[in-house]
């Protein structure tokens, strides 16, 4: 079962970390050039249209393909955590 886990979470991770890192680094640089006045030749308005899919036309969509993803990469890294596995209890010898 972990086995199975293990690769859903490696593919899974590779396929989602590309729209994360884009949605990460366009807020950040939005975030720098309206509030901090930094100039990186790229305007705010147009970072924020890539942040949120408005330049691929997927607006509506995107924040929730993110957000399936990152529950998809949570729920398959917890199961190989450990956390919610079995524990066998010992019976202490009388």
């Amino acid at each position: 079962m972990k086995r199975s886990f293990r690769k859903y979470h490696r593919i899974l991770g590779i396929i989602i970390s590309i729209p994360l890192m884009l949605t990460v680094l366009t807020g950040m640089l939005a975030t720098f050039v309206r509030e901090w006045s930094l100039s990186i030749g790229v305007s705010a308005s147009f970072l924020l249209s890539i942040h949120t899919g408005e330049i691929f036309h997927l607006e509506g969509i995107y924040p929730i393909l993110n957000g399936i993803g990152l529950i998809g990469l949570l729920a398959t890294g917890l199961s190989l955590s450990g956390l919610f596995g079995r524990k066998t209890r010992q019976n202490p010898k009388n």
